[in-house]
């Protein structure tokens, strides 16, 4: 049987809001195997973008254990963390943050030059996943010169780019429009499916969720 992509056991956050300890999460027990595409599912406030934040290695303060790809994240310093986040993660947020001054197929490409890849074979690389994405006449394109649509796809090769085992994406779709939002989670689950990469992808809109191989919900800082 093939080692969990992602493992967390009794994952937990908590803060202090003045005399009150608020708890976010409350021992969460996640398991991904390769290949899997998870939905978190949870409303607005329940922790979503927590558990996001800390299986994605991008803040402290967390109790408990998470393995990613075999390997023991939650004590690693920082440049261990960085390491795990280059080579193991992708990440897709509700915006597409992606660099205004650089075309669509730069984007794609700087992430894999940060990982050490030739430039020749990281802007083939790029040019095969926006093309895959419906985007092989966009590629010279700034961000201001694509649709909300157009920008969430350069996102999600972006994501992809390095072969990470595991993509994280936090509500990719939340700030398109229904039909458009359609296409791209259609489009995105067909690419990440294709390259064989897990994925847990936290949203609150149970009919896009329903299109992934199992759900899972947060509910007051427990998982369901």
């Amino acid at each position: 049987m093939s080692e969990p992509v992602l493992q967390t056991t009794g994952l937990a956050r908590s803060f202090r809001q003045g005399e009150e300890t608020i708890h976010v999460l409350r021992g969460v027990n996640l398991t991904i195997a390769p290949g899997e595409i998870v939905a978190l599912l949870g409303p607005s406030g329940s922790g979503k973008s927590t558990l996001l934040q800390a299986v994605g290695l991008l803040e402290g303060g967390f109790e408990g254990s998470i393995r990613i790809a075999g390997k023991e994240a939650s004590k690693l310093d920082a440049h261990g963390r960085t390491v795990v986040r280059r080579d193991s993660l992708g990440f897709v947020y509700q915006f597409h943050h992606l660099l205004p001054d650089f075309n669509a197929t730069e984007n794609v490409v700087l992430p894999q030059l940060v990982k050490g890849e030739e430039g020749d074979i990281a802007a083939l690389r790029a040019a095969d996943l926006l093309t895959a994405l419906g985007l092989g006449h966009r590629l010279t394109h700034r961000p201001s010169q694509l649709s909300g649509g157009e920008q969430q796809r350069v996102a999600v090769a972006r994501a992809l780019a390095n072969r990470p085992a595991l993509v994280l994406a936090d509500e990719p779709t939340g700030n398109l429009d229904e039909h458009t939002a359609d296409i791209v989670l259609g489009e995105f689950l067909r690419l990440v499916r294709e390259e064989g990469t897990a994925a847990l992808v936290a949203t609150h809109n149970e009919r896009l969720a329903l299109k992934m191989d199992r759900l899972v919900r947060l509910h007051e800082g427990t998982l369901t």
